[in-house]
């Protein structure tokens, strides 16, 4: 793990958890597909990290003791403008709907794999708004890069529910959308719509 400023690899991570096995297995694991990673076990050193590296990416678990992973992405959000992920066991309606508040790039529902956030982690990046415009992408990788919220939320239920890997929900997702006729962010939103009615008991 790096905390000397120092840019390296693909960009930098912040890594928030308060669970010290998850921080660690994170943060190596994030390390090894070489990303520069920054880790703090609690929202008051989260936003002082964040403030002085200013990480691409911050991945935060959302309960924890003081500071809430979502009090911390408010602050990212308003005042530093560092997109960031969540990390939950909790897949309840409130926390989908504050997570949607929000506006992350992801929520991964716990347990997870580190094979499956690193790709997570990837596309975070991959839908970034870039500095400055890209040449227009091919169709299918275009598909790929602008999954929305909606669509990454939809794949961490699926992955959770299944255990499946990102690549194989995403599969799972097409497939279920081609068979309803409906386009993939529609399908998503059924999805996650689902695990609301579920949360509420109906």
């Amino acid at each position: 793990m790096s905390k000397d400023g120092g840019a390296s690899g693909k960009g930098r991570i912040l890594v928030v958890d308060d669970d010290r096995l998850v921080l660690a297995t994170l943060t190596h694991g994030l390390a090894q597909a070489g990303y520069d990673v920054l880790d703090a076990d609690n929202g008051d050193d989260a936003i002082l990290i964040a403030r002085q590296h200013r990480p691409d990416l911050a991945l935060l678990d959302i309960r924890m003791e003081g500071m809430t992973g979502f009090d911390v992405a408010g602050y990212l959000r308003d005042y530093l403008q560092i997109p960031f992920m969540f990390l939950s066991a909790f897949a309840d309606e409130a926390t989908v709907a504050k997570v949607k508040e929000l506006g992350a790039l992801a929520y991964l529902v716990k347990p997870l794999d580190i094979h499956q956030i690193v790709p997570a982690v990837e596309a975070a990046f991959a839908n970034r708004p870039a500095a400055a415009p890209a040449p227009p992408a091919a169709p299918v990788a275009e598909a790929a890069a602008s999954l929305g919220m909606l669509e990454a939320m939809a794949l961490g239920v699926l992955m959770h529910r299944y255990s499946l890997t990102r690549a194989q929900a995403l599969s799972r997702l097409e497939r279920m959308a081609a068979e309803q006729k409906i386009d993939l962010g529609e399908q998503a939103r059924r999805v996650v719509e689902a695990v609301e009615q579920l949360a509420l008991g109906g």
